[in-house]
């Protein structure tokens, strides 16, 4: 008997096999959660230093620069997409995450030794693109884990995966200015190529879990396109209000407040710091309560926390304002993986790489609009990604609206 719940949410598969699953135990969750700490942590020790290594490093022009930073992150959307597709169709999931461990094991090592920025922008755009899979698959392929086992408290164990990889953003960054301080850039990328092969050794032990199939009719009927229409644009709005306010924090409370770096890091550490035990809080939440509400909720907490930012003259101000940061980034960024599952349960390959595009894209909007900002003056960034928020909460509503409407025929 299939639940025909309109909302998307977990009524949406069949519900006689659960009954003879058994609980995940502590014990079967320990490899996914290291997993999810190791695909982690070579992003956060690299990414927010590969500027600063193209333009040290490389010695690459500003222009070359941007386009290295636009170019990568489409081509690892591309090859996400493409490899979520064969992911959700054959039983090849274990191999992917194997073969995007390896790919970004031989990438990191190649930008270890190689200056030249042709060839990097090369292997950025075909292993390390491979390798940017790594994240959505590692979803998915927890999420078909917990299907097995009890997918009714799959919000939450996602929500814990969730918060493992945002600490890994706690201890990454500074361990990469560590490793670039004492041993260079090439000492960075080293490391991470050692966590990717830990990864790829880790992969390789995980039971294959077998094909997911494709969406079954009564889906198809049941609007699932017209929800995916309406959630992707809205998630890359909301992604892309928060990036380019992240981006921009550190020049507007030092370029527009007068305060100092120092201030900026202590305002963004306190946010990561609120958002770990409220992603947790969400997860618990998202087991009982409807996950587009938890979603709404948040993203009209971000019209708050962008409004309260317009109106801000002091440091002291925007870190009280961080507790609505953390809130509108933990419910719909923690919730964001399962709520995109639970609307298309038997392709979480596609699913969780739909979701991880729109923070790609979300930051590749931000990019330029902060430099838009730059001219207009700093406060105006959070007036941008106001904007966008309100057309991420209207489409959001739009999308329960007509949500019901195909549920209803």
């Amino acid at each position: 008997m299939v639940d025909k719940r309109p909302d998307g949410g977990e009524g949406d598969r069949v519900k006689a096999p659960s009954a003879t699953r058994s609980p995940l135990s502590p014990r079967a969750l320990l490899p996914l959660a290291s997993l999810s700490v190791l695909v982690g942590l070579p992003t956060a020790l690299t990414m927010p230093f590969t500027g600063l290594f193209l333009a040290d490093g490389v010695k690459a022009s500003p222009a070359a620069l941007g386009a290295f930073l636009f170019i990568s992150p489409a081509a690892g959307l591309v090859a996400s997409t493409l490899l979520a597709r064969v992911s959700d169709r054959r039983a090849v999931r274990r191999n992917l995450l194997v073969i995007g461990a390896v790919a970004g094991a031989t990438g990191s090592a190649l930008f270890a030794v190689v200056r030249s920025y042709w060839v990097l922008l090369a292997v950025s755009v075909t292993l390390l693109a491979v390798s940017s899979s790594l994240i959505a698959q590692m979803f998915a392929y927890a999420r078909q884990s917990l299907e097995r086992t009890d997918s009714a408290r799959a919000p939450l164990v996602i929500s814990i995966l969730r918060t493992l990889i945002s600490l890994t953003w706690v201890a990454g960054p500074p361990v990469g200015a560590l490793l670039v301080a004492k041993t260079g850039f090439g000492g960075m990328f080293l490391a991470a190529t050692a966590f990717y092969l830990v990864v790829a050794l880790l992969a390789v032990r995980l039971p294959e879990l077998g094909s997911t199939g494709s969406a079954r009719p009564e889906q198809r009927r049941g609007g699932l396109g017209v929800q995916f229409a309406f959630a992707a644009p809205a998630f890359a709005l909301l992604q892309g209000g928060s990036a380019l306010g992240v981006n921009a924090m550190p020049l507007f409370i030092t370029d527009v407040l007068g305060g100092t770096a120092g201030d900026a890091g202590l305002v963004l550490g306190l946010c990561a710091a609120l958002e770990i035990p409220l992603m947790l809080g969400f997860g618990v939440l998202a087991v009982k309560v409807d996950q587009h509400r938890i979603i709404v909720l948040g993203a009209v907490v971000a019209l708050a926390y962008q409004s309260v930012m317009l109106a801000t003259d002091a440091v002291w101000q925007i870190a009280a304002a961080q507790v609505l940061s953390a809130v509108v980034i933990s419910s719909v960024m923690g919730i964001g993986i399962s709520y995109f599952q639970a609307m298309a349960p038997d392709r979480p390959g596609f699913a969780t790489t739909l979701y991880v595009n729109t923070i790609t894209i979300g930051i590749m909007v931000a990019g330029p609009l902060l430099g838009l900002a730059q001219q207009l003056g700093y406060r105006t960034a959070y007036l941008m990604s106001l904007v966008m928020s309100a057309l991420g909460v209207l489409l959001l509503l739009v999308s329960r609206v007509k949500q019901n409407g195909a549920g209803s025929r």
